[in-house]
């Protein structure tokens, strides 16, 4: 999480990975659809393998870099669970943060559950090292059909951001954090879930220090310029893993426009005015998406936060810092952090200088100049918290979640492939089910998903059924829920399966099975679509037998 140098920022964890075993390679699904393969840059986009352009639009699930050296909430929740809620609220990334020390010296981590309230969780992490369970995660995410940042946050474990402001200490030196990055380049290499490293949190310039001690940009200073930091660890990694992003993070403080002699400051990682003379310049183009955090007054309050701040007066602050680089072009830009507390004010005040119209601004500023993104963060125990202490499905406050829907960005391609793993089958954490694909319900075997007719009921709305990921006893379908002339203020999705297929859980709505008769309702957030616009996050997951095919009619009212 940001902060000033003099202001401690909480919730944040460290931790600890291991140089275990590299993790299987997990190849995509053989349709070209949205999202598939390895990500590159063009300019300011982001572009998946075929060159469609894509968006990280994600959340930040931390852990690792604690002194526990795992993702937080696996006390109360299996792995797999709250992957699948992370999917099924819509986001496509997850950034974890690790520590060096966990690369260097991982452990085998204690502050996890193996039997939850529904019975045995994450029965398959027992006597697993960190990296292993890192791993384990990052494999279930890419058959979920999700992407993955993995975030150097600090040296050893411990929380918030290095307390020196740098990406090295006198334990883990420059030359060890390089290392360590082409450990973790190693381990991932040849999987393309894993699309990109953020090669360190929040530099910055510690309170009392001056400009030159703390991280600086352009200054041409090896023990200090983190973008040259940036290029080397890019560069070690691009010859081990040549086709992944690299996330450049900002710093804290930079000379001043104006050339008085003074420093503008900003959140930790969130200045990059020195790219603009700077940049960061790797072996081969294509690589480089710089990062900037960015939070609200209810962490510290910055100078532009007062009674005349307006939406402009922030938009004019981030095209300061950061803003300008995707609008001239020269690479895309990800908000890595920014988050708000759980109460309706913080999510949609207006008041001049408030949390929610700081929030409510971010958002909007973020969606009309198509920006990447990732939610601070998932950690039910984070004062800026997603989910509630107990990570339950449900978000904790209706509203954020359904105003960060409003910038989501769904990928129709990243779902890998059953058989790319003997020992885990998609969305299933048996591991015993079959790697091959139904042919009547796979999306991988097409270059486009295949669908089902529509009928509406009502002539109100109109809904498609169409195949996400399909293997042998098991699918997710993707619904699409069209308004026609008038909008919605709710909807509901009618159909029979022709096959044996059981449904055995949703999201994005509320569905419910009788024999083969299904109805999904909206959920408290994607109820309203405005007329002649559509709705598609909404997805089922199921098993079946002896048939799998879509249904022939789809009703919507």
């Amino acid at each position: 999480m940001a902060a000033l140098a003099a202001v401690a920022a909480a919730g944040l964890a460290a931790a600890t990975l291991t140089t275990a075993a590299s993790a299987a390679a997990q190849p995509e699904a053989t349709a070209a659809a949205v999202g598939s393969g390895y990500w590159h840059t063009s300019g300011s986009q982001i572009l998946d393998s075929a060159g469609n352009p894509v968006r990280i639009a994600g959340i930040n699930w931390y852990g690792f870099e604690t002194t526990d050296e795992l993702a937080h909430g696996l006390w109360a929740q299996d792995y797999h669970s709250i992957v699948d809620d992370i999917k099924n609220l819509g986001y496509n990334t997850i950034r974890i943060p690790f520590s060096d020390q966990m690369v260097e010296s991982s452990f085998v981590p204690s502050n996890l559950s193996y039997y939850g309230s529904t019975g045995p969780i994450n029965t398959d992490l027992k006597g697993l090292t960190s990296m292993q369970i890192l791993q384990k995660i990052v494999t279930y995410a890419g058959q979920d059909g999700l992407k993955v940042i993995l975030d150097d946050h600090r040296s050893e474990a411990g929380n918030t951001a290095e307390a020196n402001g740098l990406w090295y200490t006198s334990t883990y030196t420059n030359q060890d954090w390089v290392n360590d990055w082409v450990t973790m380049a190693t381990a991932f290499a040849n999987n393309p879930t894993v699309i990109g490293f953020d090669l360190r949190n929040e530099p910055h310039t510690p309170a009392g220090d001056t400009y030159a001690q703390g991280a600086t940009w352009g200054t041409g200073d090896t023990s200090t310029d983190v973008r040259l930091a940036y290029e080397a660890a890019g560069n070690a990694i691009l010859k081990v893993d040549p086709n992944v992003l690299i996330f450049c993070e900002g710093i804290s403080e930079f000379p001043d426009s104006a050339a008085t002699g003074g420093y503008d400051s900003t959140w930790w990682g969130g200045d990059l005015q020195g790219v603009a003379q700077y940049p960061v310049t790797l072996s081969s183009a294509g690589h480089v998406v710089y990062s900037a955090h960015d939070y609200g007054p209810d962490l510290f309050q910055q100078t532009w936060f007062n009674s005349s701040t307006t939406s402009a007066s922030l938009d004019a602050v981030w095209n300061q810092y950061w803003g300008y680089i995707p609008q001239q072009g020269i690479a895309p830009l990800w908000v890595g952090e920014f988050g708000t507390d759980n109460t309706a004010a913080d999510v949609s005040s207006s008041a001049a200088g408030s949390q929610g119209q700081w929030f409510s601004s971010l958002v909007s500023y973020i969606k009309s100049n198509n920006l990447s993104w990732t939610y601070w963060a998932l950690n039910g125990e984070d004062s800026f918290a997603l989910l509630d202490s107990q990570y339950d499905p449900t978000p904790a406050l209706a509203a954020k979640q359904s105003l960060l829907a409003t910038i989501q960005f769904p990928l129709s391609g990243t779902a890998t492939s059953p058989s790319a793993s003997a020992t885990s089958a998609s969305h299933s954490a048996s591991p015993s089910a079959s790697a091959s694909a139904s042919p009547s319900h796979s999306a991988s075997a097409s270059a486009s998903p295949s669908s089902n007719p529509t009928t509406p009921s009502s002539g109100t709305c109109t809904a498609t059924v169409t195949t996400q990921s399909s293997w042998a006893g098991g699918f997710v379908d993707n619904i699409t829920v069209t308004a026609g002339s008038k909008a919605l203020t709710s909807w509901i999705v009618s159909f029979a399966w022709p096959g044996d297929q059981q449904i055995t859980s949703s999201y994005g709505g509320t569905a419910t099975q009788s024999g083969k008769n299904v109805t999904i309702t909206n959920a408290s957030y994607n109820g309203t679509v405005a007329a002649g616009t559509s709705v598609s996050n909404i997805g089922i997951q199921g098993t079946w037998s002896s048939s799998d095919a879509l249904p022939t009619s789809v009703s919507c009212s």
